[in-house]
């Protein structure tokens, strides 16, 4: 009996010490598919849903989905849960369009003639191509088109400072974060982007504007210097001002994982509130970084990924962008986060969100 009550001891202090190293009720989040093209289950169906990529929203608008793989862009409604419009996104030399990032343009510059009528454009795309393309009404124009040096667009950011508004292109093939003023004319910057610390082989890959600070992701370059290569450790993150001026690594290597999303939590998204939450697009992780605490080297520090409702790590396959909802109707409240992917290779499309868990 004694050994028996021995046994249940031991037994009930290792269920308390796993217990005790579980995440907490507010780090679990659940996942949500709200548009596919029908690979992997979804509440509605969309064909031209093909590696789902970029994704934006204006202040009421739907959301706007980059679909690389189709070579055009989807909007979705969140409040009628529908997908309200699919337009084309042209591609270099009259091939189909391979859009990557995209963003909205709530300014009076980025006019564009798209011989329907001249106007501000109001989402703009960027595209593997080497193209950048603009959208005032349909159809969308290339109003960039790089393709002849090889350029390879894998993000796009939008910014507007005391100098002008400026489009910033992560070019993933020159290893170079491309600017354009706001008449889509190539700007140099002072900073240049640059990092003397950046180990050789790695190349901008994502990109966003939080809060006036310009977030760049970089991925290690395959040898066409085309695509990234997947792998634990592969990846940074780098915070610039909008000059291209360095201001500090945010993160390095570890868990990344050829990242690319980028999204700042709100204050009421459980345990990663106020954190910087980096997608990676190697294994499909969100990992949070506080950027109001600093590790040993200076950097952010990692608070570790968001977790599912069974304490495992939650991995979406193929995940690129992560947004924040507006707060409108369209576009969803502003703690959900939506996320878009490009599961099994790139071969298929993703939308859909992550909540906390109740």
């Amino acid at each position: 009996m004694r050994k028996g009550i021995l046994s249940a001891i031991v037994a009930l202090s290792i269920i308390l010490i796993v217990g005790s190293v579980q995440p907490a009720a507010a780090q679990f989040y659940t996942q949500h598919n709200l548009v596919s093209d029908g690979f992997v289950p979804a509440d509605h169906p969309d064909a031209n849903m093909v590696n789902a990529w970029g994704l934006a929203s204006g202040p009421t608008s739907p959301w706007w989905i980059a679909d690389n793989g189709s070579g055009r862009t989807t909007l979705y409604n969140v409040g009628t849960g529908a997908v309200q419009a699919v337009f084309t996104v042209p591609g270099a030399r009259g091939q189909q369009g391979t859009p990557t990032g995209v963003v909205f343009n709530g300014g009076t510059g980025f006019v564009v003639n798209n011989g329907a009528g001249v106007s501000p454009a109001r989402f703009i795309f960027s595209a593997e191509d080497g193209t950048i393309s603009a959208f005032r009404g349909n159809p969308i124009v290339i109003v960039v088109d790089n393709s002849a040096s090889g350029a390879v667009y894998k993000g796009l950011a939008i910014a507007s400072t005391t100098t002008g508004d400026f489009l910033y292109a992560t070019n993933f093939h020159a290893g170079t974060v491309d600017v354009f003023n706001s008449t889509f004319h190539f700007v140099p910057m002072p900073g240049k982007f640059t990092d003397p610390n950046l180990p050789a082989g790695y190349a901008p890959f994502g990109i966003r504007n939080i809060g006036g600070i310009i977030y760049v992701t970089y991925a290690l370059q395959d040898a066409d210097r085309h695509d990234d290569v997947a792998g634990e450790g592969h990846g940074f993150v780098n915070a610039f001002d909008t000059a291209g001026n360095l201001l500090r690594r945010v993160a390095s290597k570890g868990q990344l994982n050829s990242p690319w999303g980028l999204a700042l939590a709100p204050g009421n998204f459980g345990f990663f509130s106020g954190d910087l939450l980096v997608g990676n697009f190697g294994n499909g992780r969100i990992h949070a970084f506080d950027p109001a605490n600093f590790n040993g080297q200076g950097e952010f520090q990692h608070r570790g990924p968001l977790h599912s409702a069974d304490g495992s790590p939650i991995a979406i396959d193929g995940l690129w962008a992560i947004a924040f909802g507006s707060g409108a109707p369209n576009n969803g409240p502003t703690n959900t986060l939506f996320f878009t992917a490009g599961p099994d290779g790139e071969r298929h499309g993703l939308f859909g969100t992550l909540v906390v868990a109740p």
